[in-house]
């Protein structure tokens, strides 16, 4: 049977699973900032926890995730292990597995799952940013219309960028996209302003535009639009941490600034490196990150300086 046939079936198991849903154990390091956590396991079991435990439901304004993207590949972090004499080497760890047995269905119930339990935690004017590629990203859109409603649907942003290989069989993949969805149609959404070039780059000098004037040429101000050209973390950046798949803080910036405002709670439940809460912590939002990778982990204590844990 084909997948597209099956589609209600795995619905059905997502919401079997939700409903019987119980938190288990994990490791929780909730003294690195005030009013925000880390966890390490898995972020269905901590959900669960926080909805149950903490009465965080409704409670996050802003939910970004950079979850697996059926690649079927297994990623490496390159890390720096001190020896006692104080000498630094760096060696590759695995950070995570991208392969599913059961291929896509396994991953859609994976994702389901989980989006549900988002969808809970996720406040009424929330929105939720699922960043993916090409391998799944049309059906995990199906997926979100199901659970958040086809109608919640408001933007699918794409992230081009240029960096990484190219292929003679198919035009080079150098995009991502970001789905956005809201809870309710009372959403927060604070869209920045760009420049827009004039034809010729001349002035048009109509009434009532504003137009300005650069090294380019005359343009005027408009609302951004959904395509964002932003770099990739380069290999000499100071903010790369050598963690697989991470992904620019200048991109997660902007993303954090268009859905929620200083003092909200933001999360990201397939943390990876801890880009969120590292650019959270820059632009005054408190957040709650969580991975059940402990190279990920590791990563992310160390980018955010601290190491003291508490056990759930």
């Amino acid at each position: 049977m084909s997948l597209v046939r099956n589609f209600g079936k795995i619905i059905t198991s997502c919401k079997r699973e939700y409903r019987k849903k119980r938190y288990g154990s994990f490791k929780l390091y909730d003294n690195i900032s005030e009013g925000s956590m880390l966890c390490y396991g898995d972020n269905a079991d901590f959900m669960k926890y926080l909805i149950r435990k903490k009465d965080m439901a409704g409670k996050i304004a802003q939910i970004y995730i950079d979850p697996p993207f059926f690649s079927k590949a297994t990623y490496e972090a390159t890390v720096s292990i001190t020896d006692e004499s104080g000498e630094e080497t760096k060696v590759k760890k695995k950070a995570y597995q991208d392969i599913w047995d059961e291929g896509m269905e396994e991953y859609l119930k994976m994702m389901g799952l989980r989006l549900m339990l988002m969808k809970d935690l996720l406040s009424d004017n929330g929105t939720i940013w699922v960043h993916l590629d090409w391998h799944g990203m049309h059906y995990v859109k199906v997926l979100m219309d199901e659970i958040f409603g086809e109608k919640n649907f408001v933007n699918e942003i794409i992230w081009t960028y240029k960096s990484g290989g190219s292929s003679r069989s198919h035009f080079a993949r150098k995009h991502d996209s970001i789905l956005v969805y809201s809870k309710t149609k009372n959403y927060y959404l604070d869209i920045p302003k760009e420049k827009s070039y004039n034809r010729d780059l001349k002035p048009y000098r109509f009434k009532g535009v504003e137009e300005f004037k650069d090294d380019i040429g005359w343009y005027t101000l408009v609302n951004m639009k959904d395509v964002w050209p932003i770099d990739m973390v380069g290999r000499t950046s100071a903010e790369r941490t050598g963690y697989a798949t991470q992904k620019p803080e200048a991109l997660i910036e902007r993303i954090l600034k268009a859905g929620s405002k200083e003092g909200d709670l933001v999360a990201d439940f397939f943390a990876g490196s801890s880009t969120l809460a590292k650019v959270a912590e820059d632009n005054g939002r408190k957040w709650i990150c969580c991975d059940n990778s402990e190279v990920a982990i590791d990563s992310s204590l160390k980018r955010l300086e601290n190491k003291q844990l508490s056990m759930i």
